[in-house]
C-alpha cells in the first residue's frame, strides 16, 4: 500500500509539473479586430493601436550565460509585441530590436537569433529529443515522433540573409511555411554593423505537429481568454569568429525553456477592446446535441442588455428563451433567426442554411 501510495504521489507530482510548470507573470496577448490585421510588409504602422503596457522589453530579459549581469540598451535593446485574431489561429509578432553588433554572415546557426517556444494548449513537458523521458528509445525514432510535435520551437534569424528566415526545431520544417507561417524583414545595416532590425511575422501554434506533414496537424484553437505557453530567448552573438561570445538573453527563469515548455511562461489572448465592438447586436451560435433526434442547441450571444428574444427556426416554430434547444422534426436546411430587443432598440441576426440535420 505504501508502495502504491508513494508511487501515486511521484505520478501527481510529475503531472502538475508538466502541465502546470508555466509561469503567469501577466503577459498578454493582444487582440486585432478582424478589419485590422496586420500586413507582413516590415512595417510598424499597422501596429500603432497596440498598448504599451503589453509591450515585453529588455528589461523583462535575463542573460543566463552568465556574461551580462544586466541589461544595456546600448549593446542590445529589444521590444517584442504579440497579437492574434480572433477566427485565425496565429500569433503575430512585431520585433524590433536594436544591437551593437549584427552578427548574420555565416551559413549556420551562429546567427543572432530571436528563439521563440509555443505551447498552444499548455500540454507542457518536454518536446526535444534530447529530454524525451524515455532515453532507452532508439534517437531518430525519437525525434521523428516526438521532437516539436506537441509544442514548437523557432529559431528565427535576425536576419535571415542566404538562409530560411527560421530553423523550426524539430522534425516538421512545414509549418514555417506559408500557409502556416509569413515574415518581412526592415533593417539598413550589414553584417558586424550596429542598428535596427524589425522583423514582422506570424505562426501557427499546433497541439500535434507530425513529421508526416500537415495532413493530420491539429493547430491550437485561440479565443477569448485561453492562456497558452509562449516564451522566448534572445541570441545575441558579438563575434563572428568566437562562438562563445554572445548573450542568451531569456524571458523564462529557466534555461531549458528552449526543449521544456513547463519550463516557459503563459500569455493571456485578449478579448477585443471594447471600443471596437457593437454596444447593441444580436449574434447567436449553434450546437447539433443529438443529430438523430435531430436536437440542436442555441447560444444567445447578443451584446447590449437585451429582455427580450425571439427565435424562428425555420421550421414554423419559435421560442422566446435566450438559449433555447429545439428539435426539428423533418430534415432540412434551416434559415433560422433572432431578434433582440431592449433599452437600445432592436436587432437582427439570421444564419442561411447553417442550421442543416438529417
Amino acid at each position: 500500500m505504501k508502495c502504491k501510495f508513494y508511487f501515486l504521489t511521484c505520478l501527481l507530482a510529475m503531472l502538475c509539473f508538466t502541465t502546470f510548470g508555466q509561469e503567469d507573470r501577466g503577459y498578454k496577448v493582444y487582440q486585432f479586430p478582424a478589419n485590422m490585421i496586420p500586413k507582413i510588409d516590415g512595417k510598424t504602422d499597422d501596429w500603432d493601436s497596440f498598448p504599451k503596457e503589453y509591450i515585453v522589453g529588455t528589461d523583462q530579459l535575463w542573460d543566463d550565460s552568465g556574461k551580462y549581469p544586466k541589461t544595456d540598451p546600448k549593446n542590445l535593446d529589444v521590444k517584442v509585441k504579440v497579437a492574434w485574431v480572433k477566427g485565425l489561429n496565429r500569433l503575430y509578432f512585431l520585433y524590433e530590436a536594436y544591437d551593437n553588433y549584427w552578427d548574420f554572415s555565416l551559413p549556420g546557426l551562429h546567427n543572432d537569433i530571436f528563439e521563440i517556444v509555443i505551447d498552444g494548449d499548455l500540454s507542457g513537458g518536454p518536446f526535444i529529443e534530447e529530454q524525451h523521458p524515455n532515453q532507452s528509445l532508439n534517437r531518430w525514432e525519437t525525434y521523428f515522433a516526438y521532437h516539436g510535435v506537441h509544442a514548437q520551437n523557432y529559431h528565427i534569424f535576425t536576419p535571415a540573409v542566404g538562409k530560411d528566415w527560421a530553423l523550426a526545431w524539430g522534425s516538421q520544417p512545414w509549418i514555417k511555411n506559408l500557409p502556416y507561417s509569413n515574415i518581412a524583414y526592415s533593417y539598413d545595416f550589414k553584417a558586424g554593423e550596429s542598428g535596427k532590425l524589425i522583423a514582422e511575422f506570424w505562426i501557427t501554434p499546433f497541439d500535434y505537429a507530425g513529421a508526416e506533414g500537415p495532413i493530420r496537424a491539429v493547430e491550437s484553437v485561440l479565443y477569448d481568454n485561453k492562456k497558452i505557453g509562449l516564451t522566448w530567448a534572445v541570441i545575441d552573438y558579438d563575434d563572428v569568429k568566437d562562438e562563445t561570445v554572445k548573450g542568451f538573453w531569456n524571458l523564462s527563469k529557466h534555461h531549458k525553456m528552449y526543449g521544456n515548455s513547463s519550463l516557459g511562461t503563459i500569455f493571456t489572448l485578449l478579448p477585443l477592446e471594447e471600443k471596437y465592438l457593437k454596444p447593441f447586436e444580436a449574434r447567436w451560435s449553434f450546437i447539433v446535441t443529438d443529430m438523430a433526434k435531430r436536437e440542436v442547441t442555441f447560444k444567445d450571444q447578443s451584446r447590449g442588455k437585451i429582455t427580450k428574444w425571439h427565435w424562428d427556426f425555420g421550421d414554423g416554430t419559435s421560442s422566446s428563451e435566450q438559449n433555447p434547444v429545439h428539435r426539428y422534426k423533418n430534415p432540412g436546411k434551416y434559415l433560422v433567426v433572432l431578434d433582440v430587443e431592449g433599452p437600445d432598440g432592436k436587432a437582427r441576426w439570421a444564419n442561411q442554411w447553417d442550421v442543416a440535420v438529417k
